[in-house]
């Protein structure tokens, strides 16, 4: 049965983090109608149903910031939300693990910050304690990270999908939103599916968020910048190289993790991923691109600042997307025993960089309110982990916003 064309809710995107948001609206605000309009013809079809499905702990992030604050709860709602729904995960653990003495002082960071942000469990491993939990990684120190988790969002996503329905609201897909008008009374969007009218409008559309929030009339001051992360997947043969997940220390100058392995709660390891500047929003494949998308890129002064500041790195990025074996070194820093021939091509996902005018990674979640709508317009990872929290999050601000009894 479609939706009705009036509506008091319309949320842009049934990606992870729109469905989350909608499940907490018709959770706490019943009466409300709620309707979530997606362009694909399934829901999380793009960084929910393309990440690599961890479930964070917390440990990486700016004490003060929303992720710091979010994550660490989340964490502990999302594992206790998949028990509830019986979906398929497991709190395996992480070694975060330094590969020489000059990394000693980025792994002490993130100690300090797993006291701050009180991430539980958290401990130092000297060197030869490393391969008691990862037999065969090697490094001067780690850090073992136990609450680190791992799922399938697009199933946790799917869930929220079918909690929305059952309260009331409704998920249309195929529904890409073309325009919208603001009046007095709220918006009409125009949709591939047809029109649609709003008291209230709730941008979650990811890789498409700064756009539907200028078709909104906003100035989220920001351009959304796609990064596609390239994996390799360990032959099965070779999976007993890794229990569980090993990462290094992050370059603090990004908000990147740097390659690293990860078990799937399939079974399959992947290594990866590496961070190269895609010219297409949805660009999956090396050979994709999109006209637009790269006019409006190539034409926004803080991409080119941002190109100017860290240049080396995106060529080398490009390097290592190009050269399996450069991209095996890499790894070999974590897991020496790992060979060009254990590893083969696996999947891709994009990440929407949110890059300001002057050339800055925003590295925070970052929610627009403006009148009658709201709009989410960055929230890299980990939004997937934090999802239901944050989810609960943008409710709150709605409902201040919007004036919901």
């Amino acid at each position: 049965m479609p939706p009705s064309n009036r509506t008091d809710v319309i949320i842009v995107g049934a990606g992870i983090v729109g469905l989350a948001t909608a499940q907490a609206i018709t959770n706490k605000f019943p009466r409300l109608r709620v309707l979530v309009l997606e362009r694909e013809s399934e829901i999380a079809q793009h960084q929910t149903g393309r990440n690599s499905g961890v479930i964070h702990s917390g440990i990486y992030y700016r004490p003060g910031s929303l992720k710091a604050e979010l994550c660490v709860r989340g964490a502990a709602a999302m594992v206790q939300f998949c028990r509830q729904h019986a979906i398929p995960h497991e709190v395996c653990g992480k070694l975060i693990v330094a590969g020489c003495e000059a990394e000693l002082p980025g792994l002490a960071e993130l100690e300090r910050r797993a006291v701050v942000n009180r991430v539980p469990g958290v401990r130092r491993l000297p060197a030869e304690e490393i391969r008691e939990f990862e037999p065969h990684a090697t490094g001067v120190a780690a850090l073992l990270v136990p609450g680190t988790g791992i799922v399938k969002f697009a199933e946790v996503a799917a869930r929220y999908a079918l909690n929305v329905k059952a309260k009331g609201g409704e998920v249309l897909t195929g529904a890409g939103v073309l325009a919208i008008n603001a009046s007095s009374e709220g918006f009409a969007l125009e949709t591939s599916a047809g029109p649609f009218q709003t008291s209230s409008l709730i941008n979650c559309a990811g890789l498409q968020a700064d756009r539907i929030a200028r078709m909104a009339g906003a100035n989220p001051k920001l351009q959304l910048v796609p990064f596609r992360g390239e994996y390799y997947v360990l032959r099965p043969e070779r999976r007993g190289l890794v229990r569980a997940l090993i990462y290094p220390v992050p370059d603090p100058r990004f908000p990147f993790l740097g390659v690293h392995f990860t078990r799937r709660i399939t079974g399959e390891v992947e290594a990866g991923p590496n961070a190269v500047l895609a010219l297409k929003r949805e660009g999956y494949r090396k050979t994709d691109f999109n006209f637009r998308d790269s006019v409006e890129l190539l034409g926004y002064s803080g991409f080119w600042h941002m190109a100017k500041r860290f240049w080396r790195t995106g060529a080398y990025e490009a390097w290592r997307s190009a050269n399996k074996r450069v991209f095996v070194r890499n790894l070999q820093r974590l897991v020496p025993e790992l060979q060009e021939g254990d590893v083969e091509p696996g999947g891709s996902g994009v990440r929407a960089q949110a890059v300001a005018p002057d050339g800055g990674l925003l590295d925070d979640f970052y929610f627009l309110p403006q009148g009658r709508a709201l709009h989410v317009c960055n929230v890299p990872s980990p939004a997937a982990t934090a999802s239901l929290v944050i989810g609960e999050r943008i409710c709150e601000i709605a409902a201040r916003q919007f004036d919901w009894q």
